[in-house]
């Protein structure tokens, strides 16, 4: 009853109640805020804290910005999505709300698509050089099944793309990518698909901000050539695993393209069965049964772990 009561409280103002709304759209930062609000940056930060504080929204640091979401993980948050829910679609006020929050989000969206357009041609010359991404895509979603996923967590999401593959069939999602350029496109992409049930955030593959035995199903998609440590991201990864959860790494089988660590800063030239065998079991992951798929001159390796059950 006591929780209830502090909800209410919390919501029972009305730039508050404004937040909420909004927030429930999706992640946006205190300056955005403000700048849809029109209010100071102190009252606003005033209000989200109240907010954070009755569990209504989530709160969390990127880089110098700090963002806000509708919660997802507290008792207070069937609260906050049943208050959304009964809001006056007709209000003129959150009406004005959400015309400067498509301003916003369009803002976003321009400054995804140049960081994209001026990277694109480095990601075709890559994509070029292994199997389609269709059949890549279709690959990988034949080996996850169709087992129920509560709690997914893509790691080195860059655009986003897995999450929007994977939205419809895992009830939470989280991206995260050290880059905040990444996440602007990742975020955008998201927002274009209009999908509420998967977010990203700003973390290093190295020491994710992600809770020990949280996740049924995380994806190291194209990733792991980048890390100069892959051993210590596959123990990263594991640690977040529940028991039986599922790990699924897809990257390129040992290949000679020097060029991808010159021009492209991969930092190891693919994996072979044996390696990723090694680390997965050191850190008591055992491996399913690989898939490769060939390309012209590299190939794609799809390779499934499941954490093994402790007596």
């Amino acid at each position: 009853m006591d929780q209830l009561l502090s909800g209410l409280r919390a919501v029972g103002e009305p730039t508050r109640l404004r937040l909420v709304a909004l927030c429930a759209h999706g992640e946006l930062s205190v300056s955005e805020l403000t700048q849809i609000l029109g209010q100071s940056q102190p009252r606003v930060s005033r209000h989200l804290k109240l907010l954070v504080e009755a569990g209504l929204l989530d709160r969390f640091r990127e880089g110098a910005a700090v963002y806000y979401r509708l919660a997802d993980r507290t008792d207070q948050a069937y609260l906050a999505r049943t208050i959304v829910d009964l809001l006056p679609p007709d209000d003129s006020e959150l009406n004005r709300d959400l015309q400067r929050l498509d301003q916003v989000k369009q803002k976003r969206a321009d400054l995804a698509r140049a960081y994209f357009s001026e990277n694109a041609a480095r990601w075709d010359r890559i994509r070029a050089l292994h199997v389609p991404e269709a059949l890549l895509e279709k690959e990988f979603v034949k080996i996850l099944g169709a087992r129920p996923v509560a709690d997914f967590l893509d790691i080195g999401t860059g655009t986003g793309r897995i999450l929007e593959l994977m939205a419809e069939r895992v009830e939470r999602g989280m991206g995260i990518d050290v880059s905040a350029e990444m996440l602007t496109v990742a975020r955008a992409n998201l927002e274009a698909a209009n999908l509420r049930n998967v977010h990203v955030r700003q973390g290093d593959m190295y020491n994710m901000p992600v809770d020990d035995q949280s996740v049924d199903l995380a994806t190291l998609h194209l990733v792991l050539h980048y890390s100069d440590d892959p051993a210590q991201v596959i123990e990263e990864a594991a640690r977040v695993l529940r028991p039986d959860g599922r790990l699924v790494i897809v990257d390129f089988l040992t290949h000679n393209e020097e060029q991808l660590r010159v021009e492209h800063r991969h930092h190891r030239l693919g994996f072979d069965d044996l390696e990723i065998e090694g680390w997965c079991k050191q850190c008591g992951l055992q491996i399913e049964t690989p898939v490769g798929l060939q390309g012209d001159p590299l190939t794609v390796k799809i390779w499934p772990a499941v954490r093994q059950l402790t007596h």
